[in-house]
């Protein structure tokens, strides 16, 4: 598997899935529950910030606030990071994201393919996987979930528009 082209490819679709947003709809709820598309990017820079502390602790000891934060919180780490967020406008949360994921593509080839296959590196995720099946899924299979989400409301605005 080739992780860059499993990122890229992720951002790939959520910046389509985006593509075009009215202005007026990134902060109108119902995309995911109550968070709006202003709310799952906010949501998915805090998890850029989250997987580029988990690449870099691959390669170097630093700080790991995301890390850390996300350990503490457990399901509550996303309505917090949403919630930080909340009052940014929606380019600050744009840039915040794709500097995050900019980052985390810098990351990548740095560290060995072997260690992206190896099992039970992140034994908080589980013995069985290795990074490879975490970034699949966690980056991903998470945009894709998300882009998806975005696609059927704004198909429910151009609904509603008629």
């Amino acid at each position: 598997m080739n992780v860059a082209d499993v990122l890229f490819y992720g951002n790939r679709t959520l910046m389509n899935a985006l593509e075009g947003l009215e202005e007026e709809d990134w902060q109108r709820p119902g995309v995911c529950g109550r968070w709006s598309a202003h709310s799952i990017m906010a949501h998915l820079a805090s998890y850029e910030q989250w997987h580029l502390e988990i690449l870099r602790s691959f390669q170097t000891e630093g700080p790991t606030p995301y890390m850390e934060e996300h350990e503490q919180l457990g399901g509550r780490f996303n309505d917090v990071q949403v919630e930080r967020r909340s009052a940014w406008p929606v380019a600050k949360v744009l840039e915040e994201y794709e500097q995050a994921h900019a980052a985390v593509l810098e990351q990548v080839p740095h560290i060995p393919r072997s260690v992206f296959q190896e099992n039970g590196t992140l034994p908080w995720y589980g013995a069985e996987y290795c990074l490879e099946d975490f970034l699949v899924y966690s980056s991903y299979g998470h945009k894709r979930e998300h882009s998806a989400q975005i696609h059927v409301f704004r198909d429910a605005i151009r609904q509603s528009a008629r």
